[in-house]
C-alpha cells in the first residue's frame, strides 16, 4: 500500500496564518499538521511509501520537511504539481490524477487530505476497506446536525455500509454523515480516476468524483468515531489547537 497526502492547496481561507507556510505544515499540538497524519499510518504493515503532492509555491518547504522525516518507517516523497497560484491549481481530483500519471503507483492507495486532523483508529478503516476490495471505501464522519452538513459532501448508507446516495453540498442533506477526504482506492480501481477525468473533464471537487463512482460502481462508507477537524478556517485551526494542547 502507498499513501497519498493532498497538500497542494494555497490556504486562502487561512490568511493571514498561511502566507509563507503551507497549511499542512502549520503546527498543531507541537508538530506540523501533516505529522499527525503520518503518526496515524506509520505502523501499517505493507506501507511502502508516503507521497505528498504540493504546488510549486510550497515545494521547497515540503522538501525541507521531508528531509527531517528520515526516521519514518516508509519513504516520504514530495511531488510538485507545478501550479503557482490558486487560480491555476489542479484541484483534489486533478492532483490525484497528476500523481497517478507521474509517479509509479501500482498499489492500493490510501488518500488523505492534508488538512484533516483527527484522533481516529485508521487501522479499523483499512481492515474494513480491505474486506470490500475491489470497491472503493470512503471515510465518513457524523457531524451531528444536518444543517452543518450542507457545507460538505453528504452520504447515505444502506445496512451493509454501501453508499446508496452521495450529494455535494446539498440544500437538504439526507443525513449528517459527511465525507472527510479520506479514501481507500484498491489498485484494481485506480483506473477510475483517469476514466472520470476523461469523461467529465472535471478535476476540482472530490465530491463530484465520489458521486460519479456511486452511480457506476459499488462504493462503501466507513464511519469514523472520535474527534475530527477540517482545518479550513482560522476558527477551526484555533479550535484544533485548543483540543490538542489539552491532550
Amino acid at each position: 500500500m502507498k499513501a497519498l497526502i493532498l497538500a497542494a492547496g494555497y490556504g486562502t481561507r487561512l490568511y493571514p496564518l498561511v502566507t509563507d507556510t503551507p497549511k499542512p505544515l502549520l503546527e498543531v499540538g507541537g508538530q506540523p499538521l501533516v505529522n499527525h497524519i503520518l503518526d496515524k499510518i506509520k505502523d501499517f504493515a505493507g506501507l511502502k511509501e508516503v507521497i505528498v503532492v504540493t504546488n510549486n509555491k510550497f515545494y521547497n518547504d515540503f522538501q525541507a520537511w521531508a528531509e527531517d522525516q528520515s526516521e519514518y518507517p516508509a519513504a516520504v516523497k514530495i511531488i510538485n504539481d507545478r501550479t503557482e497560484t490558486p487560480e491555476d491549481r489542479l484541484g483534489s481530483v486533478g492532483d490525484i490524477h497528476f500523481v497517478l500519471e507521474n509517479a509509479a503507483v501500482e498499489d492500493d492507495l490510501l488518500i488523505v487530505g492534508g488538512d484533516n486532523l483527527f484522533d481516529f483508529d485508521v487501522e479499523q478503516f483499512l481492515t474494513f476497506a480491505a474486506d470490500k476490495k475491489p470497491a472503493v471505501t470512503i471515510g465518513l464522519f457524523d457531524i451531528g446536525r444536518k444543517e452543518d452538513a450542507k457545507e460538505f459532501g453528504v452520504a447515505a448508507l444502506d445496512e451493509d455500509g454501501k453508499v446508496k446516495q452521495f450529494l455535494e453540498k446539498p440544500k437538504g442533506p439526507p443525513s449528517s454523515l459527511i465525507s472527510m477526504c479520506f479514501y481507500f482506492i484498491p489498485r484494481e480501481s485506480l483506473g477510475m480516476i483517469q476514466d472520470y477525468v476523461r469523461e467529465s473533464q472535471k478535476t476540482d471537487k472530490a465530491g463530484d468524483f465520489i458521486r460519479w463512482m456511486v452511480e457506476k460502481k459499488q462504493v462503501y462508507g466507513f464511519k469514523f468515531e472520535g474527534t475530527w477537524y477540517d482545518i479550513g478556517s482560522v476558527e477551526s485551526y484555533n479550535e484544533a489547537q485548543e483540543f490538542f494542547n489539552k491532550k
